[in-house]
């Protein structure tokens, strides 16, 4: 049980997008675990039913128009920011960040309905066991177009074609086992004080082997021109972007398929729903898994740095749940949230808070609204003019930072700690957070409307309620204690102090005063709100999730 208000606000920090006073009382009541497991236990949200829908509605009014990316977006934010499902959606979006696919490729940009898909597996499949996922993500189509495994085909001698290993070597490196095998703990197993490879060239050829012969899903299933095109006479599955792949055993190899110490013999007739399944198990069942995955989760949600005892913990919670199932991923979401490290404030703990959950930390601290109802943020690459960050559009597959990075020449590389986030951080994200964030908090959010059920609104559709701030607007020093409470746990007296003396200066006039009138009092009132919330935004104790 939290013993105070910040105790479990800091929970929350790690566990959802963003305390809010009615989540701190909950945590407050029931405690963490308890709180865990009702959050466990709700419903994912559909983002492909609110894409669907959005679409429907477009077309009314723009019969050759479709909805697109900023459908994907604003269901991402909706969800983010109103939905109940707080847990659900982090652990769905911190890992987004580990198995990637991105809207920034053109071909998956091109499939934003199967993105909204996507996202929907994360929170479903991503709760699941390890092994279930592992196998979806392999079996998706949009995994299949960015990493190229979707229409590959076994080696021909004859023109010199082998299997395209691309899918075969992240599955690996990025998805299960990483480059270096493991201890419990997350240390690197050695030889001679060698880190030990996990994979050769040997084994991601091996491997690739099995990821031949998977194209669309497709009514006329195993017709090459399903493999080639999905379709067969112009006709296609409608949902193909987004249904598992399927085997086409005449572009599988039958050959002879060695890796990680495992082997499947040539076969007379290919078969690559059999050959997959080796595969996978083979993969899901690796000592290194449970480390590689849990390690990644810790820093997407608590802390950079953890230590091996914390690592080992969530490793032993996903080498078994306690009632003997390996890979339960409710299980080590809930190790990594519950575990004492995770409680502990000190000069290593915590993480650098990424653009994304900053700007969904502050619209769920204050109420917002959408005048539309579409939370209609949009793209938010720009790091000179927005966050430099969009969920879901990743430059790469090895996502917007590296678990590993280290800020050469920072304090942290001094004591070799990384901060993953710092890799997306600079001069010109640093200017453009505060610029953004004060437009954001004196203008609102998002895309400006213009006209919405026949109301001229003429505004930003992110609709920010500060009156309980502004009630306390001629008290700077109560005003900046509430700003401080919503936003950040570990604010301390001199910033408080130095936001209050900020925030003081801007004068209010009395009524009639030279002239003042209400409204003029009213918009000292509001600058005053406006200056103590961007103020905490940018100080490094916002920033910063200790």
């Amino acid at each position: 049980m939290p013993s105070s208000r910040a105790q479990a606000m800091r929970f929350l920090t790690q566990a959802s997008f963003g305390a809010t006073d009615a989540d701190i009382g909950r945590v407050m009541s029931v405690g963490y675990a308890a709180w865990i497991d009702e959050q466990l236990a709700l419903p994912a949200a559909s983002h492909r039913a609110h894409w669907e829908a959005a679409d429907a509605a477009i077309k009314l009014t723009t019969p050759t128009g479709a909805a697109g990316p900023d459908q994907v977006y604003e269901s991402f934010w909706k969800q983010a920011v109103t939905g109940p499902e707080q847990l659900r959606a982090r652990a769905a979006y911190a890992l987004s960040q580990i198995f990637v696919i991105s809207l920034a490729d053109g071909t998956v940009g091109q499939n934003p309905r199967a993105v909204a898909a996507w996202l929907d597996m994360l929170g479903t499949q991503g709760l699941g066991t390890y092994r279930e996922l592992l196998e979806t993500v392999s079996r998706h189509p949009m995994m299949g177009v960015y990493l190229t495994s979707l229409r590959n085909q076994k080696a021909d001698a004859r023109t010199g074609r082998v299997p395209d290993e691309n899918y075969a070597r992240e599955v690996m490196q990025l998805f299960s086992i990483g480059l270096v095998e493991l201890n419990e703990d997350g240390s690197a197993r050695t030889a001679a004080g060698v880190p030990l490879d996990t994979y050769t060239p040997a084994d991601i050829a091996g491997l690739a082997k099995v990821f031949t012969g998977w194209s669309w899903a497709c009514p006329d299933w195993p017709d090459n021109g399903c493999f080639s095109s999905g379709s067969v006479g112009g006709v296609s599955d409608p949902d193909r972007s987004f249904k598992p792949m399927l085997g086409y055993p005449q572009y599988h190899s039958s050959e002879a398929k060695s890796f990680l110490g495992t082997n499947i013999a040539a076969q007379a007739s290919s078969n690559p729903d059999a050959s997959l399944k080796v595969a996978l198990d083979t993969l899901a069942a690796h000592p290194n898994v449970g480390p590689f995955i849990g390690r990644q989760l810790i820093q997407r949600l608590v802390t950079s740095n953890p230590s091996p005892a914390y690592v080992g913990a969530v490793a032993r919670a996903f080498a078994d749940n306690g009632a003997g199932v390996r890979g339960d991923m409710r299980a080590v979401v809930k190790a990594v949230l519950m575990h004492p490290e995770a409680r502990v404030m000190s000069d290593t703990s915590g993480k650098v808070r990424e653009p994304v959950l900053r700007l969904a930390a502050y619209l769920r601290a204050f109420p917002h609204s959408s005048d539309t109802g579409n939370w209609r943020v949009g793209n938010t690459d720009n790091p000179a003019t927005s966050l430099g960050q969009t969920p879901l559009r990743a430059p790469s597959v090895f996502n917007f930072y590296r678990p590993g990075y280290t800020a050469p020449g920072t304090a942290a590389a001094a004591r070799s700690l990384v901060a993953p986030e710092m890799q997306i951080a600079h001069e010109t994200s640093a200017a453009a957070w505060v610029n953004y964030m004060r437009d954001n908090v004196a203008s609102g959010v998002g895309a400006t409307n213009g006209t919405v059920g026949g109301v001229v609104l003429n505004r930003r559709d992110i609709r920010p309620d500060f009156s309980a701030e502004l009630a306390l607007a001629g008290d700077a020093v109560a005003l900046v204690e509430r700003v401080s409470g919503k936003l950040s746990y570990s604010a301390g007296t001199e910033l408080k102090s130095e936001i209050a003396s900020a925030v003081g200066s801007v004068a209010i006039p009395a009524l009639n005063a030279a002239g003042s009138n209400q409204a003029n009092i009213d918009a000292a009132r509001r600058t005053r709100v406006n200056a103590a919330v961007l103020l905490m935004l940018a100080s490094p104790e916002f920033q910063v999730q200790p």
